[in-house]
């Protein structure tokens, strides 16, 4: 047909056919959930955790036919699970043969008792951002009324280099541990459930130390005789904070992921972190004139005793209770009982001196020491283990 201008050309085009051959076109059996299910969930419903956090980190046990995806250099692939001398059921069963045609068979899941986990806290990005935002949006809004209240000009001279030297050191604790430590940790952790609930203890702590850093600044400019730099010598140089670096810097240097965090939220926390902060800092505060620094030290206490805890809880009560290397897991957490709490115990007296430096006194340090020792059997106890003998120091 020739085209004119009453009637525009009209081409042949051929048209689509559907032929139900179309990616997803195949009806199976949950076709219309709107839930995963190649996991277990903890209750009867799966949670928005647990969709965004089971497996997200593939296991070849599982289903990955061509076995990890990606390796080291001596040849050992993903997350193996001989980074930690601890053992969760299935951890010595061999991997399923795999190859082409294997089809991806490997054991039903979970394949191994680690990926039993489940954060307690339901951590995972979105609630990450959620919980750190209102916290700094708290502890801004209060540091803020305090400049605009001129609070900070009723301290005396004394608190004033108490909280220059001292407080501003613990930056240097919550720094190291949160980028060394528990972030070192979280990429050897052999599931996303670890993964997820160690990532955001080391943003925590990495916070909490940025919390610190922010305060000392805010102090350098509204207190003329503020040294916002006289945390580093304390931190390098002060017989009372030695004992702390050492243990600290001990820590970091741990190979073992579960042990690290075993050694730091199980023994370093209660007996050193709750008695600096708790018994310390925050006692002593108020009759000295200090309602603000209570504020930015207890966002990073709330963090430890109400989230970080609570996942290192459920995390080793596991492995405690296992069916299968219970007796295992048992003996090798009372040798690191053993061995961190005694450098523990040494770190927190060195520490002493702190006590006597304030014009008002916080409550003895002995006192203080007892208070913080009850509190960690109390969480050694109720993870099956035996207060180590080693807490009499």
């Amino acid at each position: 047909m020739t085209a004119t201008q009453d009637s525009p050309q009209v081409r042949s085009v051929p048209q689509p056919v559907f032929t139900d051959a179309e990616a997803g076109a195949k009806v199976f059996p949950d076709s219309t959930e709107r839930h995963f299910n190649y996991y277990t969930p903890q209750k009867r419903k799966q949670s928005h955790y647990e969709d965004v956090t089971v497996e997200v980190q593939p296991d070849p046990r599982h289903y990955l036919s061509q076995g990890w995806l990606y390796g080291f250099s001596d040849g050992r692939g993903g997350y193996p699970l001989d980074w930690t001398v601890l053992k969760a059921w299935g951890s010595d069963r061999p991997e399923p043969a795999r190859g082409p045609g294997t089809g991806g068979k490997g054991y039903d899941w979970p394949a191994t008792g680690w990926h039993e986990f489940r954060d307690p806290n339901e951590e995972w990005e979105m609630t990450l951002y959620r919980y750190n935002s209102n916290v700094v949006r708290q502890v801004t809004q209060n540091v803020e009324a305090a400049r605009q209240s001129k609070a900070f000009e009723q301290w005396n001279r004394n608190w004033i280099r108490f909280i220059e030297h001292h407080v501003g050191a613990w930056m240097h604790v919550d720094h190291g541990l949160g980028l060394y430590l528990f972030a070192n940790a979280n990429r050897r952790a052999p599931t996303n459930m670890h993964n997820n609930a160690i990532s955001v203890n080391s943003m925590h702590r990495i916070r909490a130390a940025q919390d610190l850093a922010l305060y000392n600044l805010t102090l350098s400019e509204e207190l003329p005789d503020f040294d916002g730099s006289a945390h580093l010598e304390t931190w390098n140089s002060d017989p009372a904070w030695q004992g702390v670096r050492d243990l600290a810097e001990r820590l970091t240097a741990i190979d073992d992921w579960c042990e690290a965090i075993f050694a730091a939220n199980v023994v370093f926390e209660p007996l050193v972190g709750e008695l600096f902060r708790s018994q310390l800092v925050q006692q002593a505060s108020p009759g000295n004139g200090d309602f603000v620094t209570p504020t930015v030290v207890g966002a990073a206490e709330y963090d430890f005793a109400e989230r970080d805890l609570r996942y290192t809880r459920a995390m080793f009560e596991l492995l405690t209770a296992d069916k299968e290397f219970a007796d295992h897991n048992k003996a090798i957490m009372q040798d690191w009982l053993s061995d961190w709490t005694t450098r523990a115990i040494e770190a927190a007296r060195t520490m002493q001196p702190l006590w006597s430096q304030p014009d008002s006194k916080p409550p003895r340090f002995e006192d203080g020491l007892d208070r913080a020792k009850s509190r960690f059997s109390g969480i050694v106890i109720g993870l099956g283990l035996e207060e180590p003998k080693e807490l009499a120091q």
